[in-house]
């Protein structure tokens, strides 16, 4: 969440930034964020200045009677106790206000940085940098699902039966395709100096509002609601939560994590064209990376992770590009975001494949985490990043449609080593 400070000191650049994320009621909401605050800080005064006079009068107390002035002394251990009860409803005041600020906090986005671009929607992101070449297919080329049913490598219908819309079966070769693309991707942090890590499935509430994912995207997440804890929907969660509420030595900075997971979204609302066969799903696999970084060198680990995600897109041989978000398509937690797509060949469109982001102190703030300054021994409240590298539901439908040829779909070079086999076809044995 925002920090106070920002609000305070840079109000109307926090509220500006808010509009640009078309997020309603910014003015109001910073504003109440203020107030309430002040009245905090009222409070607190009042608290402190109770708290001194009592201890003045309590020392009087006992010279009063040593002097023999017991009525004297026994009217001061009455202001003393009267200035007590007032504290006790001083505090509650307190605590109510600190309540109110946190809830309300929780339900501002972050501020986008200044790099990101005005606009409403996804139509107004920009496209930042393009690579590969789109493949020339035949006339009778096939979508990705028809190309499943050809050579019985993925079964939907039995999902469908086994669970309902949007959990696939995934099918001998493809089965082990899956694994193949999971380890690439995993091998490939470990390359670039992300430690594996296997995290949880399932998180509970503190760790949802850590990341962000509560209170925004509760309709969009499984809950299970004996035991309140939450399906992850990206790796993101539980990693991140490795490290709320952790004081950070700088010399370990950056923290780089990646690890591989199913996750889980409901997707409510999703119909149509665009969720057909891979192109959305309510359960899919996902290797993720996160870091941990000092605010002076976030950015810098930002470009190191796109440059990542782009040498997987590269080596899967895909054609791509990059779109920096604009303010009104931007998520709830992020202060500047790049999606990744890919071009699905025979569907005609771009898939996004990976969102790349910087959340800078607003993840930090909700999660307190923070690092101790080598040199002014200063606590400071780190800045977080994470990435998709990659998605592998969009990532299969791509290579799909893009590799497809007559006999089966010719598997990228990068992936033969993992996968055992050159062509995704009906021999699946």
């Amino acid at each position: 969440m925002l920090t106070l400070k920002l609000i305070s000191e840079q109000t109307e650049h926090v509220i500006k930034g808010l509009k640009k994320k078309h997020f309603e009621g910014a003015e109001e909401a910073i504003h109440k964020v203020l107030e309430i605050d002040k009245c905090r800080r009222e409070t607190q005064q009042k608290l402190d200045n109770n708290l001194s006079e009592a201890k003045k009068l309590s020392a009087q107390i006992g010279q009063l009677m040593k002097k023999g002035k017991k009525d004297e002394a026994e009217s001061v251990k009455n202001n003393v106790a009267a200035l007590k009860e007032t504290n006790k409803e001083l505090e509650k005041e307190k605590a109510k206000a600190e309540e109110d600020l946190k809830n309300l906090l929780y339900t501002i986005p972050n501020v986008p940085n200044d790099d990101v671009p005005e606009g409403k929607d996804f139509h107004d992101n920009v496209v930042v940098k393009e690579g590969g070449v789109k493949p020339e297919l035949p006339a009778d080329a096939l979508c990705h699902w028809d190309l499943c049913k050809k050579f019985n490598l993925i079964d939907f219908d039995l999902g469908v039966k086994i669970t309902g819309a949007g959990f696939p079966i995934y099918i001998g070769k493809m089965a082990r395709f899956q694994r193949a693309l999971e380890a690439f991707f995993l091998e490939e942090a470990r390359k670039s100096g992300y430690l594996e890590v296997q995290p949880p499935y399932v998180v509970n509430e503190a760790s949802g509002y850590g990341t962000g994912q509560l209170p925004d995207k509760e309709a969009q997440m499984y809950h299970c609601n004996l035991d309140n804890l939450y399906l992850i929907p990206t790796a993101e969660v539980p990693v991140t939560n490795i490290f709320r509420d952790e004081i950070l030595d700088e010399k370990d900075l950056p923290i780089k994590r990646c690890a591989y997971s199913a996750c889980f979204r409901r997707e409510a609302g999703s119909y149509g064209k665009d969720v057909r066969g891979l192109n959305r799903l309510h359960q899919f696999d996902k290797v993720e990376l996160v870091r941990i970084d000092k605010p002076e060198h976030s950015y810098k680990s930002l470009d190191e992770m796109l440059a990542h995600v782009e040498g997987l897109c590269q080596k899967l041989e895909l054609p791509y590009h990059i779109l920096r978000l604009c303010g009104g398509d931007m998520s709830f937690t992020s202060a500047i975001c790049y999606d990744f797509e890919v071009w699905s060949a025979a569907q005609k469109r771009w898939l996004e494949v990976s969102s790349v982001s910087n959340f800078e102190s607003y993840q930090a703030n909700r999660l307190h985490c923070r690092y101790r300054d080598a040199k002014t021994k200063k606590i400071e409240l780190c800045h977080t990043l994470n990435g998709s590298a990659l998605a592998l539901p969009r990532i299969v439908a791509a290579i799909l449609e893009d590799h497809q040829t007559p006999e089966g779909i010719r598997v990228p070079k990068a992936l033969v080593p993992y996968c055992g086999f050159e062509m995704l076809d009906d021999k699946n044995f």
